[in-house]
């Protein structure tokens, strides 16, 4: 299968009959129309397959689930909390093309050359952090109006100017013999 993008998690119970509350980042009400199964993480990138058996979207981040299997409320007791994960050609159908989200597997490029491809998107208040690998490296990069200069979405690029040494935080050590 292909590789998974988390797409948000379970916060809450709905009713006493295994309706759970689902928190996701896809940028637009989602009912998972056409979508089998959710993934869910109940250990480090252990991912479970949970198959849908009715998906109704209350507002853009907010999916109300009932999945096979979950009937009741202790049932969901043990999936509060955990992150909830997308195969990502699944992923790619449902997310808006607005989202944070969608920038995973975009090139960052930082003075005509290409330093990594985002990982991970994290939303903070004031900006957006994107995890890339940079020379075998987990590296943040920021995106605010100062670092981000343009984003083309046909060639899944994103051009960015970053502060001086931001980079240099993360080039590997020379090893010492």
């Amino acid at each position: 299968m292909s590789q998974y993008i988390h797409i948000g998690k379970i916060v809450a119970p709905h009713g006493i009959s295994g309706h759970l509350i689902l928190e996701h980042a896809l940028g637009k009400p989602i009912n998972f129309k056409g979508i089998d199964a959710l993934f869910v993480e109940k250990n480090a990138a252990s991912f479970i397959p949970y198959f849908i058996q009715s998906a109704s979207a209350k507002t853009e981040t907010i999916t109300h689930l009932q999945l096979e299997g979950i009937n009741s409320r202790e049932a969901t007791a043990l999936l509060l909390g955990k992150k909830v994960w997308l195969p990502q050609d699944e992923f790619q159908k449902l997310v808006d093309k607005q989202s944070p989200l969608a920038l995973l597997g975009y090139s960052v490029v930082e003075a005509g050359k290409v330093i990594g491809v985002i990982q991970e998107v994290i939303e903070q208040p004031h900006q957006l952090m994107v995890t890339i690998l940079y020379q075998g490296q987990e590296a943040y990069i920021p995106l605010h109006e100062e670092s981000l200069k343009a984003v083309n979405h046909k060639a899944k690029t994103i051009s960015v100017e970053l502060p001086d040494g931001l980079l240099d935080l993360y080039k590997a050590a020379p090893s010492e013999e």
